[in-house]
């Protein structure tokens, strides 16, 4: 008793990414194209005695009540073994990560090229923010004297002095790294959108690759923001390593295949005696 509680309870609150697509994108009911029904479609689609039929969603198993089709696609179903099934369970919930992830690159992307934009403008107009920093502090500089305050202790007069300190090598190399990592990621999120398997080794690798500057910039100061970035990356590179078989781990690319759909327990009419079966 407890353990069908169990199952029962795991059922219940276990998140469904067939309802979550179907919600998103419809229902795939091709029951509600044909234009008549026969008694070996009853898993699909079954008409009712007042007119409306009821058309099974291949994706999230619902039932859609709905008028017969007054213009249908064609006259019957095709046999349940030439129907085109949506992606579903495990296979489904791969996919939505992979969306998931490449998002989280994407904006990535957007930020690196923010960042790149900005150096590029700082580097273009360098001379004429030196002079005008040079001219603020000059003038903090000076209040400073009449008030007796020593203005290299204020917070602008500290963030003026570093914008007069800053190397033109250094500005360029930064604008470089933040291009080069906003094309990195760019690519990622197009190719990981796509399920492009180069994308998932490049996203692992370049995932990999940043880890050690992450923690570098943890030991030095630790924010809320830099925890949450490296947790959220290590979790990135071991679902992509575990789920996706990368480098040949759990039996590399050959261990990808989901399981084969059997469409006629799963889609076939009710009653009908499945082969194998316990009587």
């Amino acid at each position: 008793m407890f353990g069908r509680l169990r199952r029962a309870w795991k059922h219940h609150t276990r998140l469904h990414p067939e309802t979550f697509v179907c919600s998103r994108r419809g229902h795939v009911t091709p029951a509600s194209t044909v234009a008549r029904l026969r008694p070996e479609d009853a898993g699909l689609g079954v008409d009712l005695p007042d007119g409306r039929r009821l058309s099974r969603c291949l994706r999230c198993d619902v039932w859609v009540a709905g008028p017969a089709p007054p213009q249908p696609w064609r006259d019957l179903l095709p046999p349940l073994a030439e129907l085109r099934l949506p992606r579903r369970g495990e296979e489904l919930r791969e996919a939505i990560v992979l969306r998931l992830i490449s998002i989280d690159r994407g904006v990535h992307a957007v930020i690196f090229g923010l960042l790149a934009t900005a150096v590029i403008s700082l580097e273009l107009h360098s001379g004429a923010l030196r002079s005008l920093a040079q001219a603020l502090l000059n003038g903090l500089r000076a209040t400073a004297g009449q008030t007796g305050q020593e203005p290299s202790r204020g917070f602008i007069a500290r963030e003026l002095e570093k914008l007069l300190n800053v190397n033109s090598h250094t500005l360029l190399i930064l604008a470089f790294t933040a291009v080069a990592y906003c094309v990195v990621e760019a690519v990622e999120a197009v190719g990981l959108w796509h399920e492009r398997r180069w994308a998932e080794y490049l996203t692992a690798l370049a995932t990999a690759g940043f880890l050690p500057f992450e923690i570098d910039e943890l030991i030095k100061r630790v924010t809320v923001f830099r925890v949450s970035a490296l947790v959220i990356n290590v979790a990135i590179l071991v679902w992509l390593i575990w789920k996706k078989r990368l480098f040949g781990i759990g039996g590399g690319v050959k261990a990808l295949r989901h399981e084969e759909i059997d469409r006629e327990a799963l889609f076939g009419p009710p009653g009908r005696a499945i082969p194998g079966a316990a009587p």
